[in-house]
């Protein structure tokens, strides 16, 4: 009775509620991992994130490896082909358990219940178990039983839910036998190659990471986190997308951390990021078709978006004339990453001011971000939007200059990531078209701040007619 764990975006050893449940028992633990090129490139991964994934999923083979456990890597095309193999895996191993995390995408649970289903129809029983946020999808809901759609009710009852069930994490498995030789994963498929660097990939540079940041960066990130030029953010957001940290650890990381005397604030703004993860996540189980380019509030799709053409291509190079944006773009294009308050600004700028469709500018986040994930990337760009969650009204609209003055006041991040600007004084910097004349090699805003707000919340007014 051998049983076979199933990696996803779940590459660890440690708090992982599929591989915890197969080690409980006495029997033969096998797991596999599989590679599906055309499927990330329909779901718009970038060759940052399928690089870290890979790398990761290596580096567990390596570990499961230590503890007697083999790993199979399953090359397929796409989702489908990938279940017909895991079946045929199945099959020449004498798997009767077959364990997995569940994930949230409709296409995600789509290929888990055709393989629940043909697993069964082999009489191998299939486990699946609810691992990928701190508190369990499902579980918090409102007094009528309805799922939350605005963060803050929902943080409070996340947070007297945590009070209540005081989670931990799950321990490593033990040994299942003798050291075994790890398999090769193979070579990055084509369309992601790519010589950007990445974070240290596996379980154990994770760790490293939040436990320095835990140490150091948590004293500081209340009062640091919105400025980008400054290291003021975890940096953990990679290792949660690819799984090779949970959620659950971090959460008693930094319950840990407060019990040690560590900067309170620092903390529980950290853990306030926590639970909008679960959030997010939380709104893709309920609402699966915002998987699927819907917008959560479906009144919003009868808005009338601008043509993308020029606008869309100086936003995704960073050549709109507005610094800030600029910097963030370019950031992202040359690093796979970019800060968070960035990300909004970039996006309420391409979706309110340019009236460019909010999902353009989600795609393309995924297509080069290393930390692209589907609940928090959609959720952001959406309530970026105002298609998707939260009270927050339409007519919440940033003013990039302001946000850069406020926030990058010094213009360091600017000067960066736009050197074209850097003769320019701490004041001019963040608006350069404004009484001066413009660098020669930098091109003026392609849109006027006030009149393309004054017409985005015009085009919201109109759908309550």
């Amino acid at each position: 009775m051998t049983q076979l764990v199933w990696f996803r975006n779940d590459l660890r050893l440690a708090d992982n509620a599929a591989l915890s449940a197969a080690c409980a028992a006495e029997s033969p633990v096998r797991a596999c991992f599989t590679i599906t090129p055309e499927q990330w490139q329909a779901h718009d991964w970038s060759p940052a994130r399928v690089q870290l994934v890979m790398a990761s999923a290596s580096a567990l083979a390596g570990e499961l490896a230590r503890l007697g456990i083999p790993t199979h890597f399953i090359h397929a095309r796409r989702f489908d082909d990938s279940l017909e193999q895991i079946e045929q895996l199945c099959r020449d191993q004498g798997i009767s358990r077959v364990h997995f995390n569940e994930e949230y995408g409709v296409n995600e649970r789509r290929r888990d219940k055709t393989l629940h289903q043909r697993l069964q129809d082999l009489g191998i029983q299939v486990h699946k178990y609810r691992d990928q946020t701190i508190v369990p999808v499902g579980e918090i809901l409102t007094g009528k039983q309805q799922p939350y759609s605005v963060f803050t009710p929902f943080f409070r009852r996340w947070r007297a839910w945590i009070e209540e069930h005081a989670p931990r994490v799950l321990p490593l498995p033990g040994l299942r036998g003798g050291p075994l030789q790890p398999p090769a994963i193979g070579a990055i498929p084509e369309p992601f190659l790519s010589a950007m660097a990445l974070p240290e990939p596996g379980e154990n540079a994770a760790h490293r990471q939040m436990e320095q940041f835990l140490e150091q960066g948590v004293y500081r990130y209340r009062e640091q986190r919105d400025f980008p030029a400054l290291e003021g953010t975890s940096q953990l957001s990679p290792y949660l997308a690819c799984g090779t940290l949970s959620g659950r650890q971090c959460l008693v990381a930094a319950q840990q951390a407060l019990a040690n005397g560590v900067n309170p604030d620092g903390v529980w703004t950290w853990i306030n990021e926590l639970a909008w993860r679960d959030f997010y996540i939380h709104v893709l189980y309920h609402n699966p078709r915002i998987s699927m380019h819907r917008a959560f509030k479906p009144e919003t799709e009868a808005l009338q978006w601008n043509p993308p053409g020029t606008a869309f291509a100086a936003w995704k190079s960073g050549h709109t004339g507005i610094p800030i944006v600029d910097a963030a773009m370019r950031q992202l294009n040359e690093t796979g990453w970019m800060h968070n308050r960035l990300r909004m600004i970039t996006a309420m700028f391409l979706s309110k001011n340019l009236f460019i469709d909010w999902r353009l500018g989600e795609a393309y986040f995924m297509s080069k971000l290393v930390d692209g994930f589907l609940a928090s990337n959609n959720g952001g760009w959406q309530w970026s939007a105002s298609t998707g969650t939260d009270a927050a009204p339409y007519f919440r609209i940033f003013n990039p200059v302001t946000q850069s003055e406020r926030f990058d006041p010094s213009g360091e991040f600017i000067r960066r990531w736009v050197p074209e600007l850097a003769s320019l004084d701490n004041r001019r910097i963040h608006n350069p078209g404004k009484g001066g004349t413009l660098p020669l090699d930098y091109p003026p805003a392609i849109v006027d701040l006030k009149s393309s707000r004054e017409d985005a919340i015009a085009r919201f007014q109109a759908l309550k007619k």
